[in-house]
């Protein structure tokens, strides 16, 4: 018979080390992204027609 318990125990960690894969890189990509040096995005308003 199937360990359930222990089928579940697994799918939890790993789940949980996918989640803080997932997380770091958001981390990462954020912080390359506030490193960045070029200027701030300026939105321009449309001309009236």
């Amino acid at each position: 018979m199937a360990d359930y318990r222990e089928m579940y125990l697994h799918l939890m960690r790993e789940t949980e080390k996918a989640l803080r894969i997932l997380i770091q890189a958001q981390r990462d990509c954020e912080e390359l992204y506030l490193r960045d040096s070029e200027p701030p995005l300026r939105i321009v308003p449309k001309p009236e027609e």
